[in-house]
């Protein structure tokens, strides 16, 4: 098997700009994974590493909210243009289907609807911020 070190290295950089710690890549039988897996030596004696994400989700009960997750990997924007209103704020009502955000990725503007109607409590990302797949991005209550 021939190693593709141009994928790699496209792969590498997607990484970086993104802010992502992992990547996975497939095509037909050929899949490619590529990862930031170097851990600090305090890291791996305490076995844990304390996201602001996770403490801040901590801070909602399970039973009474409800996450919009991101679909994909890209980069989040709060508005539709640089200086233009935000989809959403903290406090507003919001119905089901309604877009919460963009998601950015390839170039290609991706709208994030709602999953549930709900108040949005909290707003986990910053305008600009990378984002993974899966990754919370809005609290509704």
């Amino acid at each position: 098997m021939k190693i593709d070190k141009k994928l790699i290295k496209e792969l590498v950089d997607h990484l970086n700009e993104f802010g992502l710690n992992e990547l996975e890549y497939q095509d037909g039988e050929k899949k490619v994974k590529v990862s930031k897996g170097s851990r600090t030596i305090d890291q791996i004696k305490t076995g844990a590493v304390v996201s602001p994400t996770k403490a801040v989700l901590n801070d909602f009960n399970d039973t009474e909210s409800i996450r919009i997750k991101s679909p994909i990997i890209g980069t989040a924007y709060l508005s539709p243009e640089p200086g233009a209103k935000k989809f959403v704020e903290v406090g507003d009502k919001i119905k089901k289907g309604q877009t919460i955000m963009i998601v950015e990725a390839m170039k290609t503007m991706n709208h994030v609807p709602s999953t549930s109607d709900g108040v949005i409590k909290k707003i986990l990302v910053n305008d600009g911020q990378p984002v993974e797949f899966g990754q919370p991005l809005v609290i509704l209550k």
